[in-house]
């Protein structure tokens, strides 16, 4: 994966942010460590998000899943798609 890139160019989004709540970026090249370990997080939560899936499509068809079920999720779903979604 390749990470998005910030207005301006030349600098990466990565999957997670400044204690802050800020986002960060890489600057230059995306062959060192910190660019390996940013790839490894996007495809970790891509993973999980395409698990997540399965697991929407298994629950909603299933008549037995209860609403608290759904809720949970419905929240799991949500927050997998924040972490992509950057």
């Amino acid at each position: 994966m390749t990470g998005a890139t910030a207005p301006g160019g030349g600098r990466r989004l990565l999957p997670w942010s400044t204690p802050d709540g800020r986002p960060c970026y890489l600057l230059g090249g995306g062959g060192g460590r910190v660019s390996r370990l940013a790839d490894e997080a996007e495809n970790a939560q891509l993973g999980m998000a395409a698990e997540l899936l399965g697991h929407a499509g298994d629950m909603l068809g299933d008549r037995r899943v209860t609403r608290d079920q759904l809720r949970y999720l419905a929240a799991r779903l949500a927050e997998s798609l924040h972490d992509v979604h950057r």
